[in-house]
C-alpha cells in the first residue's frame, strides 16, 4: 500500500439472494434418490419450501452470514438436518389410553378393554384433548406427519391445524355403534359429509377412508368406503392380516367367530379386498404380519403400500411382517407405532431401529433392511403411500420445508462414522432439538 494509505478490509459482496431462514449443519441427510448425505451444508427456506441446498460457505455468500430483520442464520454445529419422520400408521388419541390394558392377547385387549372404554369415554372432547398431547409428543419426537384412524375424527384435523402439524385423518367407518355414530351406514355419512367440505381446504391436513378392518366391516361397506376413496382421490387406509386368528378364521369361512371377515367368501382377507377391486396404488394395509409369497406378489403387482409397526405386533405377539421380502419384492413399506395404548409411546426413533434389527432376525440375513432403507420406511416411503412424496417425505430442493434437526453431540453418539447409521441405529428421539414444517419452526 501506498504512504499512509489505509490497510482495511475490503467489504464482503452483498448477498445476492434472499431467504426466510438459513440452516446450517454438520450434516444435510437428504433421503433422496442417492441417500446422499451432505457435510458442511446449509438449507435455505422461502414461503415454506426449501429452495437452495450448498455447502455453508457457499449459502454464506449468496444469502449473507447472519441474521437480518427478514431472514434467520441458524448454526448447528454437530448436527444432522435429516427429513422430518411420517408415522403412517397410528391412532393418536389413544394416547390417552397408554398402559391402561397391557400384557395380554389381542381378541381380549380389544374385547375386554379397548372396545368398552371407548364405548364409556371417546367424545369429541376427549379426542381433541388427547391428539393434542400425542402432536406434542410427535414433535418432540421429530415426526411432523401422521395418518391416523379413530373417532371424531374431525377433532383430529382441527389439532393438526392448531399444531401446525401435517396429517391426514381417516374417515373411519366400523359396524358398531360408538358414541360417534350408531352404526356403518352412519360413520360413512358423516365421513362422507367432512369429506365434502375439508379435502382441498388445506395444505397440511389430509385425508384418507378408513374401514377398521375385514372383521368389523362388511363387504356391502367396505364396498362403499372404497367408492367414497376413489370419488375423492384418497388413500384407503385399513388394519389387514395382523393376526394369525384373523387370516385362519376367514380362510375357513367361520362367521361364528369376531375376527372372520365379514363377507361370504372363505379365504385369506387380501383375497377379498383383491376380488373387491381395492388393492391398488391407493391401498394402506397395515400391519400385513401373515403374508404368503404369492400375497407379497399381488402387493407388488398391484402397487399397493404396506405400514409395518414392529413394536405392537411384537408387544401383542401378532407375528412379524416379512419386511425384507415385500421390500424385495418392490412394495413399498412405510412405518407406524400404531397407537400408545397398544405400543406404548409414539416414538419413530424407537421404531425405525427396532424395523432393521427386527428383520435381520425374522430373515436371518444381517443385511436385511440396513439402516438407509430403515430411515427411507420412516419418510419418503410414508410420503409415498399418502401421496405426498412431491411434497415431503426427503430434503430436496422444492419441496417443503418439514426439516428436523438432531443433537450429535451426546456422548451416546461419538464418534460419527456414518451419520444414517447414528439415526437409526443409535441415536434417541430426547436428541431432536428443532423442528419445522412447512418452514414454520415448532421446535426450538
Amino acid at each position: 500500500a501506498a504512504e499512509g494509505e489505509s490497510l482495511s478490509a475490503a467489504p464482503s459482496p452483498a448477498p445476492s439472494a434472499t431467504a426466510d431462514a438459513i440452516i446450517h449443519a454438520s450434516h444435510i441427510v437428504t433421503v433422496d434418490a442417492e441417500d446422499r448425505v451432505l457435510d458442511a451444508h446449509a438449507l435455505a427456506i422461502k414461503d415454506g419450501k426449501i429452495i437452495d441446498i450448498l455447502p455453508s460457505v457457499a449459502a454464506d455468500e449468496k444469502y449473507g452470514a447472519f441474521s437480518t430483520a427478514s431472514m434467520e442464520v441458524q448454526r448447528l454445529p454437530d448436527s444432522a438436518l435429516m427429513p422430518g419422520l411420517i408415522n403412517a400408521h397410528t391412532h393418536s388419541p389413544m394416547v390417552y389410553m397408554r398402559g391402561f390394558g397391557d400384557d395380554m392377547k389381542l381378541d381380549a385387549w380389544l374385547t375386554t378393554k379397548i372396545w368398552p372404554a371407548e364405548v364409556r369415554c371417546v367424545s369429541d372432547e376427549f379426542v381433541r384433548e388427547a391428539a393434542r398431547l400425542a402432536c406434542a409428543e410427535f414433535i418432540s419426537g421429530g415426526t411432523t406427519c401422521f395418518s391416523d384412524m379413530y373417532f371424531f375424527s374431525e377433532a383430529v384435523a382441527d389439532v393438526i391445524e392448531e399444531t401446525g402439524m401435517r396429517g391426514f385423518v381417516g374417515a373411519i367407518v366400523i359396524e358398531f355403534p360408538s358414541n360417534f355414530a350408531k352404526d356403518a351406514d352412519d360413520y360413512l355419512a358423516k365421513g362422507e359429509d367432512m369429506l365434502k367440505r375439508r379435502v382441498g381446504k388445506s395444505d397440511r391436513v389430509g385425508f384418507t377412508v378408513t374401514p377398521h378392518s375385514s372383521y368389523t366391516v362388511n363387504e356391502e361397506h367396505l364396498k362403499r368406503a372404497h367408492e367414497i376413496a376413489k370419488e375423492h382421490g384418497i388413500p384407503l387406509h385399513t388394519h389387514l392380516h395382523e393376526s394369525e386368528v384373523e387370516v385362519a378364521e376367514s380362510e375357513k369361512g367361520n362367521r361364528e367367530s369376531q375376527f372372520c371377515h365379514q363377507c361370504d367368501m372363505a379365504c385369506r382377507p387380501l383375497k377379498a379386498f383383491d376380488e373387491f377391486g381395492m388393492v391398488d396404488g391407493n391401498f394402506i394395509a397395515a400391519h400385513m404380519c401373515h403374508l404368503t409369497d404369492e400375497e407379497i406378489a399381488t402387493l407388488a403387482e398391484k402397487k399397493a403400500n404396506v405400514v409395518h409397526c414392529p413394536t405392537s405386533n411384537l408387544k401383542l405377539a401378532s407375528g412379524f411382517c416379512p419386511v425384507q421380502k415385500l421390500i424385495s419384492a418392490g412394495v413399498n413399506v412405510a412405518l407406524g407405532t400404531d397407537g400408545a395404548a397398544s405400543n406404548n409411546s409414539l416414538d419413530m426413533f424407537a421404531e425405525m431401529k427396532l424395523a432393521a434389527v427386527l428383520a435381520k432376525g425374522v430373515s436371518k440375513d444381517p443385511v436385511a433392511l440396513p439402516a438407509n432403507a430403515a430411515l427411507r420406511m420412516a419418510t419418503i416411503n410414508g410420503a409415498k403411500a399418502l401421496g405426498v412424496a412431491d411434497k415431503t417425505g426427503s430434503l430436496e430442493v422444492g419441496k417443503q420445508a418439514d426439516v428436523v434437526a438432531v443433537d450429535l453431540s451426546d456422548i451416546s453418539s461419538m464418534p460419527t462414522y456414518s451419520v444414517i447409521s447414528h439415526l437409526v441405529y443409535a441415536t434417541s428421539r430426547y436428541q431432536v432439538s428443532n423442528v419445522w414444517v412447512d418452514g414454520k419452526r415448532l421446535l426450538r
